[in-house]
Order: structure tokens, then sequence, then C-alpha cells
């Protein structure tokens, strides 16, 4: 029996391979200018360096002068090694820890497999999105841990995945849960929706088959366009909190639902909200140093919008008899701050959203109709200029700066079909593990955001009949067992 494939010259090329690639990678990466608006400061700051010393570098040599660099990177060499005893242990350690986890918590995953639930929906559903929300509120799972729970067994703050998929404009609902879970998501759901019928389905992303030379996919992370202490344009917005006739509701969804049901044979679109939790993590969950208070954020904003001091809660700007200014906010700035403290007072989770079109040889021609179309009608119902919205973070394609840049050396071509490939590959593999938050894929590409469970359950409900799309197939009534006290 042949074991060339799993050789140890096998393994050697296929990890100088991987090396190889991940250099480029980086390399592509470092000279491209941003999409992320939060890294391009550092951006600017690399390469003005850079170019500052090659400046400097130039002028000396033309003007004959020397630059005295040398004693200078003596000195810092000194003092690093001078420290050694003490950095080297705690990067050491800090390095341990981080692979220790890693270790630890993909042994827990693997032992903790996934199932995903699908959602069929009835004809006829009264429930308003507040059904929903108080659905997400209910799964507000923080995991409560001790140090040896997180330090020894691995285990990791529950998370779920609410998903929306279209095969050709056949539309279903699902969500990811873990098995532990299973029986309190079906109770909640079955409480706020009687009618629906919830079953175990087979992962469709899973049985999808990528293969760049036959077939399409592109994907994206959505991320939010202000901080995320602004919420989005939720269903109160749309009026769907207070219990209206069917026909004069406005449900936010239904422009997607409508875009996703169009699609032609041969198209797929897979929608994945990624929820956790929110609640800061500490030591005990592994967490070495302080992390975010997102409601801390959320009251130094409105306080920012109010021009008032925290402490005292008055304005910092004084006349000159020493009476406090009180300022005169505009209509925008009083909704803002009142739409912030609304949104400090609900259960909050940490989110990533991921957006997959796939298409087979037949629907090529509509790659990029589509996918504009479902960029347009994901974002635009919850975006508002004057609170938040989505925009694109990543997306599975190199930039338009990178393209340009490898064109001069007639590489363009090839760096398409060489990284696209890879991320498309990248992008199914995490979105079929769900995974995010933590190893394999943790924070890959992207970092989440917060959401309240009402901007959930705005982006993610059952619709009622308001959408009226005709290949979102509806059942015709839940099934349920007969009552035990009929006679025999």
């Amino acid at each position: 029996m042949s074991h060339h494939k799993h050789s140890a010259f096998h393994k050697l090329k296929h990890l100088i391979e991987e090396v190889f690639e991940e250099t480029a990678e980086f390399f592509i990466e470092l000279i491209a200018f941003p999409r992320d608006t939060h890294h391009r400061g550092s951006w600017f700051w690399f390469w003005g360096a850079i170019l500052l010393v090659l400046g400097l570098a130039w002028v000396a040599r033309a003007t004959g002068q020397s630059l005295e660099l040398s004693k200078l990177y003596e000195r810092v060499a000194d003092i690093v090694y001078r420290l050694y005893p003490i950095w080297v242990p705690l990067f050491s350690f800090a390095l341990f820890a981080e692979l220790w986890l890693r270790y630890i918590r993909l042994d827990f995953l693997s032992k903790n497999q996934g199932i995903l639930l699908e959602v069929r929906i009835p004809k006829i559903i009264e429930k308003t999105p507040r059904a929903m929300e108080l659905l997400m509120m209910a799964l507000y799972e923080t995991g409560s841990v001790e140090y040896n729970e997180t330090y020894w067994d691995g285990k990791l703050r529950p998370w779920w995945s609410f998903e929306i998929a279209s095969f050709g404009g056949d539309i279903h609902f699902y969500i990811w849960t873990f098995p532990k879970y299973r029986n309190v998501l079906e109770s909640q759901i079955y409480a706020q929706y009687p009618t629906v019928e919830v079953t175990e389905a087979d992962d469709y992303a899973k049985k999808k088959v990528y293969n760049p030379a036959h077939n399409f996919m592109w994907g994206t992370y959505f991320k939010l366009s202000k901080p995320d202490v602004y919420p989005i344009m939720t269903y109160v917005d749309y009026g769907l909190d207070k219990e209206t006739e069917e026909e004069y509701k406005v449900d936010p969804l239904s422009t997607l639902l409508e875009y996703i049901g169009s699609m032609k044979k041969g198209e797929e679109v897979w929608i994945q909200i990624l929820t956790q939790a929110y609640k800061p993590f500490t030591l005990k969950e592994g967490k070495l140093f302080r992390d975010r208070d997102w409601v801390e954020e959320g009251v130094r904003e409105v306080n920012k919008i109010m021009k008032r001091d925290p402490h005292t809660k008055s304005t910092r700007k004084v006349t000159e008899s020493g009476f406090p200014i009180i300022p005169t906010l505009t209509e925008w700035e009083k909704k803002q701050a009142e739409a912030i403290e609304r949104s400090l007072d609900k259960r909050a989770f940490r989110v990533m959203i991921r957006l997959c079109y796939l298409a087979e040889p037949e629907a090529f021609h509509l790659r990029s109709p589509s996918v504009s179309g479902l960029l347009g009608t994901f974002r635009k119902p919850f975006n508002s200029n004057l609170l938040n919205g989505f925009k694109l973070g990543w997306w599975t394609d190199l930039r338009d700066p990178t393209k340009d840049f490898l064109f001069l050396f007639g590489l363009k071509d090839w760096g398409i079909n060489k990284w696209q490939a890879k991320y498309s590959r990248l992008m199914i593999d995490a979105y079929r593990r769900r995974s995010f938050f933590y190893a394999p894929y943790r924070n890959w590409k992207g970092t989440p955001f917060i959401l309240t469970a009402e901007e959930l359950a705005t982006i993610y409900h059952f619709p009622g009949q308001i959408v009226t799309t005709p290949t979102f197939g509806r059942i015709p009534s839940k099934k349920v067992e007969p009552p035990p006290n009929l006679p025999i």
C-alpha cells in the first residue's frame, strides 16, 4: 500500500507551499490600501515611516553626509538584550497560553458538534418581530465557567447561528445550535411561534461541493458603518411593534426575501448571522486583558452628544459668571441620544454576518447583477443616515489597488485565480463550521460587533402574510399530536 500522500517529504513540501502562500498573502495585504478605516491610520504611519527613512538616506547620500544610526541601533539592541529575562518568559507564557487554549477548545468543539434545525413556517403568522426578540432574549446564555473548565476542559461560551438560504429561489430558515441547547431552543420557538414546525435538517453547506474550475462562489462579511453603540433601524421604527392589520404592515425583510426568492436555477444564497451573548470576558474565560465595555462606550457617546460632563451631568462649558451653558441640541442629536439609551437597556450580543453567493455554470451570466442586488437588498432596509447601518467588510476577492499593482507585473489573472479560490474555500469552511468567535477561524478577516435583541429580531424573524414571495414554501399547518384523552 502506498503512503506517498502521507510521507514526510509530502508533508514538508505542503508546509513549504503554505509558508510561501502565507508570505505572499501577507506581502499583498501589506502593500494594499486597507478597506477597513480602522487600519488605515497604521498603514499611513507604516509607509510614511519607511518613506521618511528612505528620503533621509537619499538626502544624506546626495549631500555626502553620514547618518549616525548604527550607534542608535546598538543601544536599542543592548537594552533589549539586557531585558530578555523579563520579556522572554512573558512572551513565551503568552504564546503557550494562546496555543494551549486553541488546542483544548478545538478538542472541546470536536466532542460537541452542532446540529442544524430547519424552521418550517405556516401560511399564517400573526406574531410581530417582538416575538423573535423575546426568543433572542431567552437565548441569552453566557455559559458560566470555572477556571478549570476554561483552562483544562476548553469549555466555551455558546453561540447560535441564524440562517436564511435560497436554493434557486426556494427559501428556507435555519437555526444552528449545540445539542445541549436543542430542547431550550425548540421550547422557546414553540412558545413564541406555536404554529411552526421544527425539524433536524441535513447541513446544506456541507453538501455543497466547491470547485473553482466548475462553479463560482463570492462571500463577504458585513460590518457597521458607525460605532456599534448606534443602533440600526429596527422593526420598532417600522411600526411593527404595534398590532395592526396585515395589509398596513411594512416588513424590512420583505425586500430581501423577495429578491433571494427570485434566484434562478443554479444560484444559491446563504446568509449566516452568528450571535453570542455579550458580557465582558474576564480572566476566568481566557481573556488576559480587560475586555471592552459596550455599555460604558454607549454612556460616553451620549455624554458626548449632550456635551456634558460624565460626572456632574452638566455642561463642560460655563459663562464668565460661572453658570453652565445649556447646549441646544438639534432634533437629530436628541433622536441619537434617545436611540442609544434605549439600545443600552436591551440584551446585547456579539455578532458577525456572512453572505455567500454560489453559482453553477448555467447561472454564470447572472453573477454580477445578482451579487449587486443582494448587497443592496440586505443593507438598505436597516440603514439610517441618522443612526447606523451595514456596509461591506472583507470579501473573498483581491482589493482593486492590489489588482492594479499585480497588473503592472502581468500577475493580475494569476492573483485573482490563486487568492480568490483560496479565500472562497476558507469562507465556505468557516461557514460550515459556524466558526468565528473561537478557533479555527477566530476573528478571521473581521471583528465582531454588538447588536441588541431588538436589532437581531429585525434582521431575522419569521415573516407573516405580508411577505408573498411565491417561492417561499410555507406549510399549510403545524402537525400536532392528538389529545391524550380521546376515547379509544
